[in-house]
């Protein structure tokens, strides 16, 4: 038996919400040079693109694409990145990831970033699902959902064979 996919956001709907989100971030950092938008693999990377791409439509704004790939199954902090987090020094940051659930991978993403001096840190997430255990909350939000736990929001960006869409199963 398989499970029911319900549809939640469809791609005009997702780039409605990653425009929108890109004018928040504007209004919140009008007088900055440059941003560092640092998105944790796979998809808050993709988020981030999209979201760099929106703000170069409106903005002149410098903005810095940062991948981050973090290991969660290890008891340390491990991280690997494209580019030297030394680069984000003294800039703002903006951590991108899918789906908010427990908050484990935002609390590891902003670990990548303490060691180092900077402007600000804010977050955004495409979907939160307000089931925190970790003390991280979203700056900057495309949809709040009510979910239960043993509900799954799957989001689909960048597949070539599949448009984007999030989905709760």
């Amino acid at each position: 038996m398989t499970a029911k996919k319900l549809l939640i956001l469809d791609k005009k709907q997702i780039q409605q919400k990653i425009e929108r989100m890109a004018y928040e971030i504007l209004e919140d950092n009008l007088n900055e040079k440059e941003i560092i938008m640092a998105g944790i693999v796979d998809k808050g990377y993709t988020i981030a693109k999209q979201i760099k791409k929106a703000l170069e439509s409106i903005s002149e704004i410098k903005i810095t694409l940062m991948k981050i790939e973090l290991d969660k199954s290890t008891t340390h902090l491990q991280a690997i990145t494209d580019i030297e987090v030394a680069e984000a020094s003294n800039k703002v940051v903006i951590l991108v990831d899918d789906v908010l659930n427990s908050g484990r991978t935002l609390a590891y993403g902003l670990g990548v970033f303490l060691d180092i001096p900077l402007k600000k840190l804010r977050t955004l997430v495409l979907i939160d699902r307000s089931h925190r255990i970790f003390p991280v909350s979203p700056d900057y939000t495309g949809l709040e959902l009510a979910t239960i736990l043993k509900e799954h929001v799957d989001v689909v960006m960048g597949v070539k064979s599949e448009a984007d869409a999030v989905y709760l199963s």
